[in-house]
């Protein structure tokens, strides 16, 4: 029998407690030895069909040790235990890690608590939710961590990068038309506080300045007061401010009686439009629920 994702958890780290940088790959093939997978266990997919299932139980596992701090991504598809995992492995009172066990991080506490957020009937368990219940709510829990992946991959990006990225993501909301046509990242020395431009429509009759900031910290009305103030420079009506993290409330308040215009958009807005959009993600599966038409077999 192919091992839970939690199963795998603790023998991930094991595999990989020499601090060598592992590349994924070899993870699977070394856990599905461990487990004396048979060929036909490594040979089963997911309903997808999109991947074997027992590679996708263990980056499942990887992606939880590391929400949890106990494992680090030195490079992509590659992984390195972390000080925290040494410290699991080294305790004789552990020998098996689950999600329960992973609570005790603030990291992962902090990665799972988007999904309280969603309305997925969170007081029931897994065996009183109806099949389409269950769908929804990993759907939902899917969705939730593709978008903490996507924050934490802008934030180990490049500043301009991130500008660049915000262009692409207004275009492809429908902001200006192509790429090449809609709007450029301006961004350097010089820029007076802007980080980006871009065509309101494909005929340019008016233009929207974008700020672009990755903060860990929360956005304040000082900063904003600064962005209004570079737009009031430009003539400008219109402005998108983007952060990687929150905003004050005073930040809020600030922008509801001012002109111009100004839209604020946080990092959980910010990786939902990137889901929405198809921005720095890919199309893994689809799955269509059915259900009988009785009105087709009513004589």
């Amino acid at each position: 029998m192919i091992p839970t994702y939690e199963e795998f958890m603790y023998p991930f780290l094991e595999v990989i407690a020499d601090n060598e940088v592992h590349r994924i790959r070899d993870i699977y093939e070394k856990l599905a030895d461990e487990f004396e997978l048979t060929e036909e266990e490594r040979n089963q997919y997911i309903a997808s069909g999109s991947q074997q299932i027992y590679k996708n139980r263990i980056g499942w596992a990887g992606t939880y040790l590391f929400k949890a701090s106990l494992v680090s991504r030195a490079k992509r598809g590659s992984y390195q235990i972390t000080d925290k995992g040494r410290s699991v492995l080294n305790d004789p009172n552990i020998n098996y890690i689950d999600k329960a066990f992973l609570h005790k991080y603030d990291s992962f506490i902090d990665f799972v608590k988007p999904q309280s957020k969603q309305k997925v009937t969170p007081t029931k368990s897994a065996n009183e939710l109806n099949p389409e219940e269950q769908l929804a709510d990993s759907y939902v829990q899917l969705k939730e961590t593709v978008k903490n992946e996507l924050l934490n991959q802008i934030m180990n990006s490049s500043p301009k990068f991130f500008e660049d990225l915000v262009i692409h993501l207004l275009v492809e909301m429908g902001y200006g038309g192509s790429i090449e046509a809609a709007g450029k990242a301006i961004g350097g020395s010089g820029d007076e506080g802007i980080d980006g431009v871009i065509k309101e429509d494909i005929l340019g009759l008016d233009m929207i300045y974008i700020q672009a900031k990755r903060w860990k910290g929360n956005i304040g009305r000082p900063d904003i007061q600064q962005f209004v103030g570079s737009l009031t420079g430009k003539q400008a009506h219109k402005g998108v401010f983007i952060t990687t993290s929150d905003y004050t409330k005073e930040a809020r308040e600030y922008i509801k009686n001012i002109t111009p215009n100004i839209i604020l958009i946080n990092g959980d807005e910010l990786t939902e439009y990137m889901y929405e959009y198809d921005v720095g993600v890919l199309k893994k599966a689809v799955y269509i629920s059915k259900e009988v038409n009785e009105a087709y077999f009513d004589e």
